[in-house]
């Protein structure tokens, strides 16, 4: 036997309470009935009353009580199997983990901030495959498509400017990666992410945005950081530093919004800046991702109990309904039975 809502299981705590005031109930009447008349003469003022039926009543109330929570339960039990079919979307997301992304023009800093509006990505999805891929001067594929919401989570925490030895910004790589990871078939169903300060370095931004039009991938860009740009601070055992160019000269690391906003319109897709609030990501999911043809991506046999609370909801109800037409009276039956033997 299986529950439903066994987190109500405290409401059975009542029955002891209400046995307790049932029990008091009857002291206070008998209390009563002792003040009213001397017991000898109280029995034969209630000679018709049935002790049977009064004792009755209050232990049929408690069983009622009994019943219905019970039925708040949802208890269940025997089975039948249904053939369930998940739809979703495979979305991947691409995030830039150059050095760039250290700039802290959004707080506490450009990729911390891309992290955390990932997290509260991942907990919108219901039945949709997501996948992770990090770049800087390469990309790589670091969470496969899956349903393991759980597991894209962990890859998500790990990332840092670290996780791509190999420096720069290629956004191109980035989308071929995708490619690659969403496989072969139509592509109404696929959709990419890319959030990126957009300082695209190196590789052919415009061709690999061509290519993905072709395979019928929607990018989505989210644009992280500030135009007006902002030195990037270095944390090093020696102190703070900022990140020189070759010549010496400090980087001033600025949001391109024309590159993702290319690439975002070349596909059929939607450019976001990010703000502290991190709602552009549920802006673009629930408005444009969402909405996107679905396509099966799992069909599997469940095993789906059978809901039995209308079984001790409808003894309930009998015994309410018995405990109403009882009354305190005895029955005419067993009273004639009762006179005939006396007079024997």
């Amino acid at each position: 036997m299986r529950f439903g809502a066994l987190n109500l299981i405290w409401l059975f705590l009542l029955l002891p309470i209400l046995a307790i005031l049932f029990r008091c109930a009857w002291l206070r009447k008998r209390q009563a009935e002792n003040l009213f008349a001397d017991r000898p003469l109280w029995e034969r003022l209630r000679i018709g009353v049935s002790d049977f039926k009064v004792s009755a009543r209050p232990v049929l109330i408690l069983a009622v009580t009994a019943l219905l929570l019970f039925s708040l339960l949802q208890p269940r039990w025997g089975y039948h199997w249904e053939d369930v079919t998940r739809l979703g979307i495979d979305l991947i997301v691409a995030v830039d983990t150059s050095r760039s992304m250290l700039a802290d023009d959004v707080k506490p800093n450009r990729l911390a901030l891309a992290r955390r509006e990932i997290e509260d990505l991942a907990h919108l999805l219901k039945g949709d495959r997501i996948g992770l891929i990090a770049f800087s001067g390469s990309a790589f594929t670091l969470c496969p498509l899956t349903l393991d919401y759980g597991a894209f989570r962990m890859f998500v925490n790990d990332l840092s400017v670290t996780t791509i030895p190999r420096g720069g910004t290629d956004i191109s790589a980035a989308i071929l990666k995708a490619i690659e990871a969403f496989g072969e078939g139509p592509g109404k169903h696929k959709a990419l992410l890319i959030i990126s300060d957009g300082e695209n370095l190196a590789g052919d931004y415009q061709a690999a945005a061509e290519e993905a039009k072709k395979k019928g991938v929607k990018i989505f860009t989210i644009g992280i950081g500030s135009p007006e740009g902002i030195p990037i601070k270095l944390t090093t055992p020696e102190g703070t530093s900022y990140l020189k160019d070759r010549e010496g000269n400090i980087v001033v690391s600025k949001l391109d919004e024309a590159v993702l906003q290319k690439i975002a319109v070349e596909t059929g897709g939607a450019y976001h800046r990010a703000t502290t609030s991190g709602l552009e990501l549920e802006l673009i999911y629930r408005d444009r991702i969402a909405r996107m043809d679905k396509k099966e991506l799992e069909s599997t046999r469940k095993k789906v109990y059978e809901h039995r609370f209308q079984w001790p909801l409808a003894v309930a109800l009998l015994l309410l309904v018995l405990e109403s037409i009882m009354g305190e009276r005895k029955w005419k039956g067993l009273r004639w039975w009762f006179l005939l033997r006396e007079k024997e």
